[in-house]
């Protein structure tokens, strides 16, 4: 039996068919993009550098409704603010790097993590749990000294 093509209403993208890109996020060259990963740039700029793997189902938010439904609409405001991951970074299955973070060039966000808003991660690091938490620092990832 043929199968049908789905249309999910999110326009394709040159990553990976399953995955959802949604505003105009700024990705550099040979990142590789996951099936069910979103990346949402609708409210704020997603900035994902060069050489970046971003793993199946991982979520990279640009604005949270958080305030806006605990307040039952009283605050009518979508928060938004600017997140980067900056090259050569590997962003593990399922982990979600919420609005306003900045993840260090060479960094390794562990499967599950989730960095929490406004968090500044420096370079070389790996980061792992809910919350993300730095678990080392160094450039032994990359054999550089």
């Amino acid at each position: 039996m043929k199968s049908k093509a789905f249309n999910h209403g999110i326009d394709a993208n040159p990553y990976n068919p399953h995955a959802w890109i949604l505003g105009s996020p700024i990705i550099g060259e040979d990142v590789w993009i996951g099936p069910f990963t979103l990346i949402d740039a609708r409210y704020a700029k997603v900035t994902i550098g060069r050489g970046c793997d971003i793993s199946t189902g991982a979520h990279i938010i640009s604005h949270s409704t958080v305030k806006r439904c605990i307040s039952e609409r009283k605050y009518n405001t979508i928060d938004a603010c600017d997140t980067v991951i900056e090259k050569y970074c590997f962003i593990g299955s399922n982990a979600v790097i919420l609005m306003g973070s900045r993840i260090g060039h060479h960094s390794l966000i562990a499967a599950g993590c989730v960095v929490k808003e406004h968090t500044v991660i420096p370079p070389y690091s790996l980061v792992a749990g809910v919350p993300g938490k730095i678990i080392s620092s160094s450039k032994k990832f990359t054999g550089k000294t």
